[in-house]
C-alpha cells in the first residue's frame, strides 16, 4: 500500500523515491511484522488460553516428559505469524506484483487447513485431528493451484522447467508433470516437513526464519537481471518483491520466537507449520530453486524421513530404525535435554543454509 502511495504522491513527498528499493521495503517490513507480533500477542495467547481450556492435546505416544511439561499450553499460535505476515506484506509490498497475491494467498490456504486440524484437536480433545488422507488431498489441490499459477506468470521457457545447483543454464523441462512434482512434492512437501519438525519449543521457528532469510536473498537476486546474470542463475522477472513477502515472515517469526521460547507460552500448531512450509515451497518453485530448498532446508528433510523410515521399517520387518520419530523425539529419548537438541538443530540449520546459498556461485 505505501509502494503504490508513495508512487502516487511521490512528488509531493520529499525521499519517497525510497519506497522504489526493495531492500528498504523489506527492512520496513521486518520491523513492522516484528512490531505487530509483539503488541498482539499478549492479547491473542490470553484469548487462545480463554477459549482452549487445556491447551493443546499432548500425544500420548510421545515423550512422556511432555505430558507434564507441555499441558496447558494454548496452539494455533500460528494465527499471530499469519496477521503479522498478512498486514507487514500489504503494507509495503508492490500489490500489482503476481508473485505477492500467488504465495500470500497460498500461505493463508495453508494455514487454513492447519487452523481446521488443530481446531479438531482441540474440540476432540485428542491429538488425531483431520484425517491425514483428507489433509493431504486439500494441500494437493491448494498446492496444485499455485504451482499453476506461478507458472502463467513466469517467462514460458521457465514455467514447467526445473533448474539444477551447480550447472549453468541447465533445465529438464518436465511438461504437464511439472505441476504434480512443483505441487505435490516441493509444496505439500515442505510444509510437511515443517510440520513434522514443530516438536519442542522453537525448534521449527528458528530453522525456519533462516531458511526464509535464504530464500529471501535469492528471491533478490532472481529477480534482479544484473544480480542473476552476473551469478548465471535463471532470471524470473518479478521474484525480487518476494523479498517483501518473506523479510515480513522473518519479522512475524521473531516476534513469534519471543513467546514461543522455552518455556514456550503458545505453540505454533498446524496453523503456523503448515503454512510456512508452504510458503518456503512456493517460494522455491517461484524462483527455480526446488532442489536448493531440500539443501537449505535440509533439517525439515531429515525430520520428514526419520517418519518415513521409521514407519516403512515397522511395517515390513517390525523393527523401529529411531527410539522414537521424528529425529527430535528420538534424542530425547536418548537424554539430551530439549534445549541442547533445539539448539544443535539450529546450528544444523545455519550449516545446510550456507551450503544452500553457495550454489548460486558455484557453477
Amino acid at each position: 500500500m505505501l509502494y503504490h502511495l508513495m508512487q502516487y504522491f511521490g512528488d509531493a513527498v520529499p525521499g519517497s523515491n525510497v519506497f522504489n528499493y526493495i531492500t528498504f521495503r523489506a527492512g520496513g517490513a521486518v520491523m513492522t511484522a516484528m512490531i505487530i507480533s509483539f503488541l498482539i500477542g499478549p492479547w491473542m495467547i490470553d484469548r487462545l488460553k480463554m477459549r482452549q481450556g487445556k491447551g493443546q492435546p499432548i500425544r500420548e505416544d510421545g515423550p512422556q516428559s511432555h505430558l507434564i511439561a507441555k499441558v496447558g499450553t494454548p496452539t494455533m499460535g500460528g494465527l499471530l505469524i499469519l496477521v503479522a505476515v498478512s498486514l507487514s506484506t500489504l503494507l509495503w509490498g508492490n500489490l500489482s506484483n503476481p508473485y505477492v497475491w500467488i504465495v500470500l494467498l497460498g500461505t493463508l490456504s495453508f494455514g487454513l487447513i492447519g487452523f481446521a486440524d488443530d481446531y479438531s484437536k482441540i474440540k476432540g480433545g485428542h491429538s488425531a485431528g483431520v484425517s491425514g488422507r483428507v489433509k493431504l488431498l486439500i494441500e494437493s489441490i491448494i498446492a496444485l493451484a499455485i504451482v499453476l499459477c506461478l507458472s502463467s506468470s513466469m517467462p514460458a521457457s521457465l514455467s514447467t522447467s526445473f533448474a539444477v545447483p551447480f550447472f549453468k543454464d541447465f533445465l529438464i523441462d518436465f511438461g504437464i508433470w511439472f505441476f504434480a512434482f512443483g505441487g505435490v512434492v516441493v509444496i505439500v512437501g515442505s510444509s510437511n516437513a515443517v510440520n513434522l519438525t514443530d516438536g519442542l519449543d522453537g525448534l521449527a521457528i528458528v530453522p525456519s526464519m533462516i531458511a526464509a532469510a535464504s530464500f529471501g536473498l535469492i528471491a533478490y537476486l532472481v529477480g534482479n537481471a544484473i544480480f542473476a546474470d552476473y551469478l548465471q542463475i535463471h532470471y524470473v522477472p518479478g521474484t525480487g518483491e518476494l523479498a517483501i513477502f518473506i523479510a515480513a515472515l522473518i519479522g512475524a517469526g521473531l516476534g513469534f520466537l519471543w513467546f514461543n521460547a522455552p518455556p514456550a507460552m503458545v505453540f505454533m500448531g498446524d496453523t503456523g507449520s503448515l503454512a510456512i512450509g508452504g510458503a518456503l515451497g512456493s517460494i522455491a518453485v517461484a524462483t527455480k530453486h526446488e532442489i536448493v530448498l531440500a539443501i537449505i532446508g535440509g533439517l525439515f528433510v531429515l525430520e520428514a524421513l526419520s517418519v518415513i523410515v521409521q514407519v516403512a521399517s515397522f511395517k515390513m520387518t517390525g523393527k523401529r530404525v529411531f527410539a522414537m520419530a521424528p529425529l527430535h523425539h528420538h534424542f530425547e529419548q536418548r537424554g539430551w535435554a530439549e534445549p541442547t537438541i533445539v539448539i544443535r538443530f539450529w546450528i544444523i540449520a545455519v550449516i545446510l543454509a550456507l551450503i544452500g546459498l553457495s550454489t548460486l556461485k558455484l557453477r
